[in-house]
């Protein structure tokens, strides 16, 4: 059985498993998602049986409902050894402040992810977006307040461009906020446009990665073909991941199922392996639907690459950064 490992999130001391359990799946919102509370408790128990300390969720997740289920299936869990992550930005109500990153929506909505979670903090607290109809200071100054007052204990962001969190970090800096601590990027094999955007700057600031998106919507876990049509499963329902079903994708996919073949695991573990041999990657956000998926994911991080299967696996396709490409 594969051992969990651990590692710090960025230059901070917080150690979380090296494979986050993504909890949007967790929700009746999507055709695609798990419509099934029992299941996704039973998912959520066998992450934790299986080293998993660190939990992604958002209060935009079905409405609240993922973070619900999240706290049913930690509130008999000893929540010193749990490591929980939820985001505000997205649409909580048809009303002015519903959405956004002004102070009042992000100090309504903390107070009311910590209700759902049933927890008294929140240890990763994450801004979805970037607001480009709110002052970043107005921000930081509200998650500063959270931090100082105890109900979050880092905060971190996700999907933005460069020069968004760059001034984020420096206006944290000058006027001495509390800074963020990580990124939720999409990134993985197909989707390798953050090298040329925040990556470098997470790097260079010592800022945790977390992806998301690691099997591009199940794009590389090899089940879609290229000259088949698409009636089931995410791509079916999702325009982003059928997007991703060209000519370079398929040839990437190409190369991992090759190297999938000549090790004896799965083109999923394969490509998790990929991300976890980054050394600015923290902890993929994975997101299974069934138990044997979790365990599938969780088997990668025993799957070593070598150099020359790493640039085979990148050498179809080359990264590129642009707002449209980067689905913000």
């Amino acid at each position: 059985m594969t051992e969990m490992e651990y590692t710090k999130l960025g230059s901070t001391g917080l150690e979380v498993s090296r494979l986050c359990l993504g909890c949007m799946n967790f929700g009746s919102d999507q055709p695609w998602m798990m419509n099934d509370e029992e299941a996704s408790l039973e998912l959520i128990d066998r992450a934790l049986e299986m080293g998993i300390n660190f939990l992604d969720t958002a209060n935009v997740y079905s409405r609240g409902e993922s973070e619900e289920i999240v706290g049913k299936a930690i509130e008999e869990r000893n929540r010193d050894e749990l490591v929980v992550a939820t985001k505000v930005f997205g649409n909580m109500g048809d009303y002015p402040n519903g959405q956004g990153l002004s102070r009042k929506h992000v100090l309504d909505q903390a107070e009311a992810s910590l209700d759902r979670l049933g927890t008294d903090y929140i240890d990763l607290y994450q801004i979805h977006r970037w607001d480009e109809t709110t002052p970043i200071e107005e921000t930081l100054s509200a998650l500063d307040h959270l931090v100082e007052t105890g109900k979050v204990r880092y905060v971190g962001a996700s999907t933005m461009a460069a020069w968004q969190f760059t001034k984020a970090l420096y206006e944290s800096d000058s006027r001495d906020y509390e800074r963020f601590t990580c990124m939720q990027p999409e990134y993985n094999l197909v989707d390798r446009h953050e090298e040329q955007n925040v990556l470098p700057v997470c790097e260079s600031e010592g800022v945790g990665v977390i992806p998301w998106s690691p099997l591009a919507g199940g794009f590389l876990t090899g089940k879609y073909d290229r000259d088949e049509e698409v009636t089931e499963g995410r791509a079916a329902e999702d325009e982003h991941t059928e997007a991703r079903f060209t000519n370079e994708n398929w040839a990437v996919l190409a190369e991992v199922r090759a190297i999938a073949e000549e090790k004896g695991v799965t083109p999923a573990q394969v490509s998790l392996s990929w991300l976890l041999h980054k050394p600015v990657v923290d902890s993929p956000i994975v997101g299974p639907r069934t138990i044997d998926h979790l365990e599938e994911n969780v088997e990668s991080i025993d799957v070593s690459l070598t150099d020359e299967e790493i640039e085979r696996l990148e050498s179809p396709k080359s990264p590129v950064w642009s707002r449209e490409i980067a689905n913000i």
